[in-house]
């Protein structure tokens, strides 16, 4: 085992946005090899997998595979998981974490094939160092990742841990908040690039305002973030990884290395003053609250900046949160809203409920399918053209 030894890469990330992470790992300069619904593939090495680490927001983790190899039976796992090198990668002294994806007639207990891999890397470091790691299910150390697929076996090393989406900004949350890999998509989905105003009523603790003013001013987004598995592993460099934190931290002072840059208004709003309150204590821990305008008021009286601007609203769809009756009239609000204040901008709805969003009573031009949770969503576009008159329902 060698830190430096290019294998396969497999970034994973939630249905739905694979595209988008598939965009990303692109614009990082890597190749993708292969892609799946929910995961692209790349090759590289472990160096490659911090820095993906870091710079990645659509992902959920980034996974170094460490072998690969025929297997039909939980005792030939264990033998072969045995057989590797742990002593390389984990100190005695760390706390390992096993996760399992199983598919296979061999097992119909995922239990036991953690348990497995969990015995098989122990007892090798116990065999090699006369100690051994202690070992459960809590992620904030060594994670190790096992997919056994028919008759294959994957041994990986997450080396993210908790999930990237996880950028340790969100301190103060509101009721069902929207993970932030998924909001930094809708973004990403809407074309804004921080040139053309934009705005988020219903913004609720704040997550997609602060994505946007992230992503507008190129701030690399695990800057916030202490913790890694990578780095409960004897491979990990960690002057090399502070070089990497240096080289994001400067680019995020200035955008893309560039002159100073300030987004065009972010302007985020709600009606609950609450809401506004955690909005506002989020976004001054990821550093963004001086770039986003916050107002209380209810999402119809949101001020409209000039401008061709994006318009973005996440409403209640009456499956976690809300009363669907209620909703309707909601919805029908939102088209008014639409006509009478957003003429000339595009408008966005993120939502669960498609009998819902026909009530907004306009054409949409595009619907993305997105993932909330388990929940099957969409987001639809609306062409807010000045004049316009017609239109029809969703």
């Amino acid at each position: 085992m060698n830190p430096k030894d290019k294998s396969t890469i497999l970034v994973t990330c939630s249905p739905g946005l694979v595209n988008y992470l598939r965009t990303e790992v692109e614009l990082l300069g890597y190749a993708v090899t292969a892609a799946g619904t929910v995961d692209v593939e790349l090759e590289g090495d472990m160096y490659d997998a911090m820095r993906l680490n870091l710079y990645l927001r659509t992902a959920y983790s980034v996974l170094y595979l460490l072998r690969s190899f025929p297997c039909d039976t939980p005792d030939e796992l264990y033998r072969k998981v045995r057989q590797m090198a742990w002593e390389e990668l984990i100190d005695p002294a760390e706390y390992v974490s096993v996760v399992t994806r199983v598919d296979t007639p061999t097992i119909d207990n995922t239990m036991f094939a953690a348990v497995r891999v969990k015995d098989g890397i122990v007892d090798r470091i116990l065999k090699q160092t006369g100690s051994r790691p202690n070992s459960g299910k809590e992620r904030d150390n060594v994670v190790v990742q096992l997919y056994w697929r028919g008759k294959t076996c994957k041994v990986y090393l997450n080396t993210s841990g908790r999930k990237i989406s996880d950028r340790s900004y969100r301190k103060t949350m509101t009721d069902a908040p929207m993970r932030e890999s998924l909001a930094a998509a809708l973004i990403m989905a809407t074309g804004y690039d921080g040139t053309q105003p934009l705005v988020c009523p219903m913004c609720g603790s704040g997550t997609l305002p602060i994505e946007a003013a992230l992503m507008a001013t190129r701030r690399v987004p695990a800057l916030l973030r202490s913790n890694f598995s990578f780095m409960h592993t004897k491979w990990f460099d960690e002057p090399a990884w502070q070089a990497m934190r240096a080289e994001a931290l400067k680019q995020s002072k200035k955008r893309g290395g560039k002159t100073e840059f300030t987004p065009a208004p972010i302007i985020a709003t709600d009606i609950d003053s609450w809401a506004i309150e955690a909005a506002k204590r989020n976004a001054q821990t990821a550093g963004v609250e001086h770039l986003i305008q916050f107002a209380v008021c209810d999402f119809a009286e949101t001020a409209i900046p000039e401008g061709q601007g994006i318009i973005l609203l996440n409403p209640e769809y009456g499956m976690r949160m809300g009363d669907v009756k209620q909703l309707e009239e909601t919805y029908a609000r939102i088209g008014d809203f639409f006509k009478q204040k957003c003429a000339g901008c595009t408008g966005y709805i993120f939502t669960g409920n498609l009998d819902l969003a026909k009530k907004v009573g306009l054409r949409t031009s595009r619907r993305l399918v997105f993932f909330n949770g388990g929940i099957e969503c969409r987001l639809l576009k609306y062409e807010l053209y000045a004049g316009t008159r017609k239109h029809r329902e969703c």
